[in-house]
């Protein structure tokens, strides 16, 4: 029952974490055991693992930007095909090459499905890009993009270039927005943690660590300095009131709050590999923003009676947190 409970707090906070409002999640912990919530237990810690302790690579999938026309649409397949000298792949996994293939290539997009004019008042296709950093293969990211495009954009044209001219491998994807359903692709916010999700999972099919975990989950303090800020600190200028301290937003409030129930968990468990894992967590954590650490106390050797020297007391004290 006590490692069923850890089980339970594992699942519900690493849902809170990891998956977002693209699963959801019971506000009770679930207490009874279950091959399922083991299961999705382990889960959570693989992904605690591959983040607080191996440090796993995160995916970038980001959307950069789609044509309003044939005309923007043929100028951006010129652009990722370097002019046909570099293959492209379409949705029916046809590879072809050259000047010739991608004029026709062209023409199949403007008359396939509803006619596209050279100019439209509407996007017509959206322009996608995923990315690995440098040192990973960059004919398995061109495998795992072809994966993510079949399960997200099966329903949609599209054509994929691999690049390995810059130091990270990348696939761009040019997609049609409107499906062979007629439906039209309007991807949110929702859409891209879920497509980073969903290309993380097909390049660690390939045995590539990949993570897609957010700013959030990971306590990340990036921030886009304006560039008022960045000449008046080079000038010397800066204040702390102009300083671009990253705020404790809600959503970075309730991370703090699942790594610390993580943290409290695992550090009661029964189980040596949890109580090491927990350790990893609090190291980890406690630079999070809106997490306040407070050292464990060291507990005070009892003396008894009868004896020259005292005798340690076997307790595992768990730290403190305040949020």
């Amino acid at each position: 029952m006590y490692v069923n409970r850890i089980d339970g707090v594992l699942v519900q906070s690493g849902d809170r974490l990891f998956y977002g409002s693209n699963r959801l999640v019971n506000s009770r912990t679930p207490v009874v055991g279950g091959s399922a919530v083991q299961t999705r237990a382990n889960a959570v810690r693989r992904r605690i693992q591959a983040i607080v302790v191996r440090h796993a690579p995160q995916v970038m999938v980001k959307v950069t930007g789609g044509g309003r026309g044939m005309g923007a649409i043929a100028a951006h397949l010129r652009y990722i095909s370097k002019s046909g000298r570099l293959p492209f792949e379409d949705d029916r996994g046809v590879v072809r090459d050259g000047p010739e293939a991608l004029r026709d290539l062209v023409d199949q997009w403007r008359c396939g499905g509803a006619r596209i004019p050279e100019r439209s008042e509407r996007r017509e296709a959206f322009n996608i890009m995923l990315s690995m950093p440098a040192g990973t293969k960059p004919e398995i990211v061109r495998n795992a993009a072809r994966e993510f495009a079949a399960a997200e954009l099966g329903n949609h044209r599209f054509v994929m270039v691999l690049h390995t001219h810059q130091a990270n491998p990348h696939v761009h994807l040019a997609v049609r927005v409107e499906g062979r359903d007629g439906r039209r692709l309007n991807p949110r916010k929702q859409d891209l943690r879920r497509w980073r999700e969903v290309f993380a999972e097909k390049l660690r099919g390939w045995g590539i660590e990949a993570e897609a975990s957010s700013q959030v989950t990971r306590g990340s303090r990036h921030h886009n300095e304006r560039l008022w800020q960045r000449k008046a600190r080079e000038q010397g200028r800066a204040t702390e009131s102009s300083s671009t301290e990253t705020k404790l937003t809600p959503s970075r409030r309730h991370a703090a709050q699942a790594w610390c129930e993580i943290a409290k968990a695992l550090a009661s468990s029964d189980e040596m590999a949890d109580r090491e894992l927990g350790r990893a967590v609090v190291d980890n954590a406690r630079w999070l923003p809106g997490v306040r650490y407070k050292p464990p106390e060291k507990q005070p050797q009892r003396e008894l009676p009868g004896l020259e020297r005292t005798m340690p007391q076997k307790t595992r004290p768990e730290p403190g947190w305040e949020r």
